[in-house]
């Protein structure tokens, strides 16, 4: 959806005209309400928000779904590590980071 000036509104005017920008967005608009020439918050229907929720539980449940054909296909494949295995070089390759960070932490506070 495209929004026009119209609907960018700052805060003080959307203060005094919160009841008409209310039916405005009742009504299907959508509004832009900025603070300091910043956007700030956006002014929707209840019904719009929650449509625009359900869309968003579905994408998450579609990246799920594929998420697990990826793993049963790399199953399948035999692209597998043993669970003990995995958890090691996760740990391992935590720490090296940690090191690393920690190093060229020290090396800053040398030339600091």
């Amino acid at each position: 959806m495209s929004f026009s000036a119209c609907d960018v509104v700052p805060f003080t005017q959307a203060r005094a005209k919160l009841s008409d920008l209310a039916d405005q967005a009742k009504a299907g608009a959508e509004k832009i309400i900025t603070k300091n020439g910043e956007s700030y918050v956006a002014l929707i229907d209840a019904d719009r928000l929650d449509y625009y929720h359900r869309l968003e539980r579905e994408r998450i449940h579609l990246l799920l779904i594929d998420d697990a054909k990826r793993g049963l296909a790399d199953i399948a494949a035999g692209r597998t590590v043993e669970a003990d295995k995995a958890i090691a070089r996760i740990q391992q390759r935590r720490a090296a980071s940690v090191a690393k960070v920690a190093g060229s932490t020290k090396v800053a506070r040398k030339r600091g």
